[in-house]
């Protein structure tokens, strides 16, 4: 009796609980990145956690380019920034982007491309660990536009990221 009656009781709170929205991923790997500051109707807590299957599954695109950090060109492979903000409904606002080293920088939403930054996860073909950058850093297309060698985009190339806070 008990058992059928724990069984009814589960089978009403399932039908009757929210759903987690299919925009929730299941992790197979390490938490890269974690957003905050989302709409908690749609996630809950008001945060969405990311390792790099989740990051790849909303595309990756690739930049071949040199940067003021590294010598020579490079091919970063990574996620548009603007994918990542698509994915999770943010419309406007700042976004404040977080380094495991505690840099921190505010950027406008609307400042972010369709094509530039990407979140970068992969250098030459291969992830890049802490000491080296990763395991996310934001990269824009430095050599193909003129517009990405200012002071302003350097200072929003975040290496080490881990953290977006969605300031609304």
């Amino acid at each position: 009796m008990y058992r059928t009656l724990f069984a009814s009781v589960m089978a009403i709170a399932l039908m009757t609980s929210p759903a987690l929205p299919d925009a929730v991923p299941h992790l197979a790997g390490p938490v890269v990145l974690t957003v905050t500051g989302l709409d908690p109707n749609d996630y809950p807590g008001g945060q969405a956690t990311f390792d790099v299957p989740a990051l790849q599954a909303l595309g990756e695109i690739t930049i071949t380019t040199s940067s003021i950090w590294t010598q020579g060109k490079h091919s970063f492979s990574g996620t548009p920034l603007s994918a990542l903000l698509r994915h999770l409904k943010v419309k406007d606002g700042k976004l404040s982007l977080h380094a495991i080293n505690d840099y921190a920088l505010e950027m406008p939403s609307d400042a972010v491309a369709d094509d530039a930054p990407i979140l970068a996860y992969d250098m030459d073909g291969a992830p890049m660990p802490v000491r080296d950058k990763g395991p996310i850093w934001v990269i824009y297309p430095f050599d193909d536009n003129s517009e990405y060698r200012s002071d302003t985009i350097f200072a929003r190339s975040v290496w080490q990221l881990d953290r977006i806070d969605v300031l609304r």
